[in-house]
């Protein structure tokens, strides 16, 4: 590409960074009980240095053991044991040229009760179990964990004061004595020392999203009454001792930044006088420069505020620059900000706006680690589609041992193994171009193998096309969009508009066939009397097969599919009930993606009934039954939409097989799942060749 900015070296403080790249910290789970950088973490952060990234800080780095780790496979530099340790993941960096910052961070109330106190024990126990305790722990957390939490049978999480909890961390909270904040601003320093001495670049305090040093900034947990408290300036007394003590022990040279929420975003949930807001997050940048740090790392939000600072799929890129550029505007330090960031273009553009100094790119990074010489040499970019299954996954796999997934990127976490390149051109043929289709064929194309993918319609994307039909899902076909060209790149041939028959496949004399034909909408029959016009499915309507404006439409099934297409029918002129048999809308969803389209669903004033089942359908109205009071309503509608999920589309895979092919089934013709499901599949049978 032609840019020039994004690749133009620039100092933070005496540090040159080659270029204004920057990975994000985000906290993926690959380390262990004792905080050391393990063999997978060092493998994972070497890729995204290989990959061209200038400046790579570290997931959240906690600086105590007891009150302030957020996982059990955490970085640490609690102990001098970290310093050896860290000095080899800072040399495998720095061999690539590219810098590493340590982010030092403590969760204050967004911790898990779960975590309090029990990191300690975890590193005893591990030691003298040999290693048999972690496997114990990680057996018994996922059935006793949730329970413990929900019963609140935990210790409290830490606060400057007593507060209500964080939304999504729950649990209790308790105030923090001055001993204890004396003792929490030496670990700090402390920690940073130890970054130093391990050879490191430099450290960032995570004053952002809603953590301990940002709670101590906000009057909305910050109600002491000591010199911790109350004023401006009592409440920046905590970081200012923490930057006071690191440039005591580290020196003025060593560099020191702030990632800052610069505005608590309380505003764009509805609660305005809440927190502070965008004017006193840049007098905090202000006065943090005049405290010495050499760059701000705006952010904003915290846990109360999830979407704003870890944003879903609805998010347009680029949306929160406005905070950046009046940080830019009003101190002299570089300014690191992501502002979700998508595109190279984008991150010049922003770049020459001087909306920015670097270009910070969190979960751009997990899903293609290659993003800086992919954009330099113009290549194509696995861009991230905000579907958030990197942070859900990371959550849901802590307590089992696991870590974060992408469903871009199903390498991650498999950084280090070379994928072997034995394919020698012979045949492949994959049925299928969604996701897992495209990614089975770009694998093993990396492989060597020769790939002709068989495509019955006229373009690619599968199942991936519906889920970027309602509003607000486009990013969704960025993935279609990458994965062809990817294919392209490596030379898969794909042919359209042609059906897949057994006698076809065999006319290739395959060496294997990967079967991706995804699946089919579940279309049971009901009671009653009514028209095979009067009811449809999702796929009916986000393929526009079912033309339906401005008619009341009932919606059964509250899955995201069903909140989606109820979203679309909306922007239709529709008037939408949703009709959902268990308690609660999208039972197992996971909430940032209900807090996202549930507020706009309700301003169209969509009608939502839980605990409710289809019964009967008649043309002009459905009857639904009470699940619990078996008592039944009657509810006019002009059509009704079938979101019940979908089941497997094996058309002519037993065929197949029975024809003495090899043959792998992967995505949803296997088993119906998630963009994550399709694409790891198909990169294991890919694997499995």
């Amino acid at each position: 590409m032609s840019e020039k900015m994004l690749f133009t070296p620039m100092k933070i403080g005496s540090c040159e960074i080659k270029n204004r790249i920057v990975m994000a910290p985000m906290l993926m789970g690959f380390g262990d009980f004792d905080g050391k950088p393990t063999e997978k973490m060092m493998n994972y952060y070497e890729e995204r240095a290989k990959g061209g990234t200038g400046l790579i800080i570290t997931e959240i780095t906690r600086v105590n053991d007891k009150t302030g780790a957020s996982a059990f496979a955490q970085l640490s530099v609690s102990s001098d044991g970290i310093i050896e340790p860290l000095r080899e993941m800072a040399d495998r960096i720095h061999k690539h040229g590219a810098k590493l910052f340590v982010q030092l961070h403590h969760p204050g109330r967004q911790n898990v009760g779960l975590m309090v106190g029990t990191v300690p024990l975890s590193i005893a126990a591990q030691k003298m179990t040999k290693g048999i305790y972690g496997k114990i722990l990680y057996n018994l957390t996922p059935k006793f964990g949730p329970t413990l939490l929900q019963k609140n049978i935990v210790p409290s999480s830490v606060a400057p004061s007593k507060c209500e909890p964080a939304y999504f961390a729950g649990g209790r909270v308790r105030a923090l004595s001055h001993k204890e904040i004396k003792e929490l601003e030496k670990n700090f320093v402390d920690g940073a020392v130890r970054v130093k001495n391990a050879g490191c670049d430099g450290v960032e305090l995570h004053a952002a999203h809603g953590y301990l040093l940002q709670q101590f900034l906000s009057p909305v947990t910050n109600k002491r009454t000591d010199e911790y408290g109350g004023s401006f300036e009592n409440r920046m007394r905590f970081i200012t001792n923490i930057i006071n003590g690191i440039r005591e022990r580290c020196g003025k040279e060593f560099p020191l930044v702030v990632r800052l929420s610069v505005d608590e975003c309380y505003s764009y949930i509805g609660e305005e006088n809440k927190g502070y807001n965008l004017e006193e997050g840049v007098k905090i940048a202000k006065e943090l420069e005049k405290l010495g740090i050499d760059a701000i790392d705006v952010s904003c939000a915290g846990y109360d505020t999830f979407n704003y600072w870890l944003e879903p799929v609805s998010f347009e890129p680029g949306w929160r620059k406005y905070m950046a550029k009046a940080v830019k505007e009003a101190v002299g330090i570089p300014v690191i900000a992501a502002n979700l960031i998508r595109s190279p273009e984008q991150a010049e553009n922003q770049l020459k706006e001087g909306v920015q100094d670097f270009v910070s790119l969190g979960r751009p990074h997990i899903a293609d680690p290659d993003w800086a010489n992919k954009a330099q040499n113009g290549k194509t970019i696995r861009r991230c589609i905000c579907c958030l299954n990197c942070f859900e996954s990371m959550q849901t796999n802590a307590y089992k041992g696991g870590h974060g997934e992408c469903a871009v990127n199903p390498f991650v976490g498999s950084e280090g193994k070379e994928i072997s390149k034995d394919g020698n051109g012979r045949r492949i043929v994959v049925i299928g171009t969604g996701a897992s289709g495209l990614t089975a064929a770009y694998v093993a194309s990396l492989r060597g193998f020769s790939v002709t993918v068989l495509e019955n319609s006229d373009k690619t994307g599968g199942q991936l096309n519906l889920a970027s039909a309602p509003p607000h899902k486009a990013k969704i076909g960025w993935l279609i969009e990458d994965l062809t060209a990817l294919c392209s790149e490596e030379g898969v041939e794909i042919l359209y508009n042609t059906s897949a028959t057994a006698e076809l496949v065999k006319t290739y004399n395959p060496y294997a066939v990967i079967y991706a034909a995804g699946s089919k909408p579940i279309r049971p029959k009901f009671g009653g009397e009514y028209s095979d016009s009067f009811v449809c499915t999702f796929e009916d309507v986000l393929t526009g097969k079912a033309d339906l404006k401005n008619k009341k439409v009932a919606v059964i099934g509250s899955g995201m599919t069903g909140l989606e297409t109820a979203e679309y029918l909306n922007e239709n002129g529709c008037k939408t009930t949703v009709i959902e048999m268990a308690d609660t809308l999208a039972p197992n969803t996971w909430m940032q993606h209900l807090d996202d389209i549930l507020p706009r669903l309700r301003e169209k004033q969509t009608t939502f009934l839980t605990s409710e089942k289809l019964s009967e359908i008649y043309d002009g109205k459905i009857v639904t039954e009470n699940v619990k009071t078996k008592e039944k309503r009657e509810i006019l509608a002009d059509a009704v939409v079938l979101a019940l999920g979908s089941k497997p589309d094996t058309a002519i895979y037993t065929e197949l097989q029975n024809s003495g092919i090899k043959v792998l089934n992967v995505g949803d013709s296997s088993k119906v799942g998630r963009i994550r499901n399709a694409t790891s599949t198909a990169y294991d049978a890919a694997l499995s060749l």
